[in-house]
């Protein structure tokens, strides 16, 4: 009896440090037919983070603190947003079952984390949060983030146009949105495509071919060659079209030249998560390269039809009222002084 209990006991000995053995092997990288990496999937990268790092913040890694400083402070703002639209003397609304989630749902309320910890801004380096702008590129990024007028139409905003996402998080960089976030990766041998939920544009990068021409054309989202170091997906981005230069969205954003150049990094570091890096190498609008990085985790799929108003039916109406306001100007200039 007693060498049967001692058996046993060294048994479960045995399963126990196996199962320990198999917690500590290091996460095995899934592999497409053709031996690449697998990233495919639908991913999210939202949070509360910022691209450029608040002032409540002391470092990169946020304390414990500092974020929920972050999260009240996200509370009221979106508070006070609500409060501008809601009677105070209306009755609560009635408790409906099964409602249909909304589009601010789709966020992660959190700072993103990287390796366990809170980040307090995507930029990393430099080391305090922000883009090293010259006085060239704060002008230009100022100027973008002014309104773009009413008077004729190429002075509409691209975003509203229905040719861009909000603040052109499509990428490169794909920075982090509060809605409609979803980023879906198919791979091939020779290309990496990325379906973007918002505005459903897909980036093709080709991984042969590296030493072809870039197009004489620039695209929205610029033109991307890509490659394998190890098991990190590389991806150069030149060419960006200069009237879309501008990336931002929630969390801040930064104008760019036609000089602009965005170096990717896409690494699959668990079941659950692949880091992305960026580096944003512009000489007119920065003194110095600078990079980035943010969590991509999986989303509940498929992406579902981003329904923007295609070449935006409300342009008439909006060119129509300028008219107006001119004639208007024009009336007044015409009456003679009192």
């Amino acid at each position: 009896m007693r060498k049967a209990t001692l058996l046993l006991f060294v048994l479960a000995l045995a399963a126990g440090a196996a199962d320990a053995a198999r917690t500590a092997e290091p996460y095995k990288v899934p592999r497409t037919p053709h031996g690449h990496p697998d990233l495919q999937g639908v991913w999210t990268n939202t949070s509360l983070t910022w691209l450029v790092r608040p002032p409540i913040f002391k470092g990169l890694v946020a304390t414990p603190q500092e974020e929920a400083m972050m999260l009240e402070g996200f509370r009221r703002m979106a508070g006070d947003l609500l409060a501008e639209h809601v009677d105070p003397n209306l009755p609560a609304p009635p408790v409906v079952k099964n409602a249909p989630q909304a589009d601010v749902l789709e966020m992660d309320l959190r700072l993103a984390r990287i390796d366990g910890q809170p980040r307090s801004s995507l930029i990393v380096e430099p080391a305090d949060g922000r883009p090293p702008l010259t006085p060239a590129g704060k002008a230009a990024t100022e100027a973008w983030d002014r309104s773009k007028g009413y008077a004729d139409p190429e002075a509409r905003p691209n975003e509203e146009r229905c040719l861009t996402s909000i603040g052109l998080i499509e990428g490169p960089p794909m920075l982090n949105g509060g809605f409609n976030s979803h980023y879906q990766i198919v791979q091939t041998k020779d290309h990496v495509a990325i379906y973007v939920e918002m505005n459903h544009d897909v980036r093709i990068i080709r991984l042969t071919d590296r030493s072809r021409p870039h197009p004489s054309v620039t695209p929205w989202m610029g033109d991307s060659v890509g490659w394998w170091e190890g098991d990190t997906l590389v991806v150069e981005t030149t060419h960006l079209n200069p009237k879309g230069a501008y990336v931002g969205g929630l969390t801040g954003g930064f104008a760019y030249s036609p000089q602009a150049k965005v170096v990717e990094r896409f690494t699959r570091k668990a079941r659950d998560m692949f880091l992305y890096e960026f580096t944003v190498e512009d000489p007119v609008t920065f003194s110095k390269p600078w990079r980035a990085e943010l969590p991509f985790r999986p989303a509940a799929g498929p992406i579902y039809e981003y329904a923007c108003h295609e070449g935006n039916y409300s342009l008439p109406n909006i060119l129509r009222g300028a008219r107006v306001q001119e004639a208007e100007a024009a009336s007044a200039a015409a009456k003679p002084a009192p």
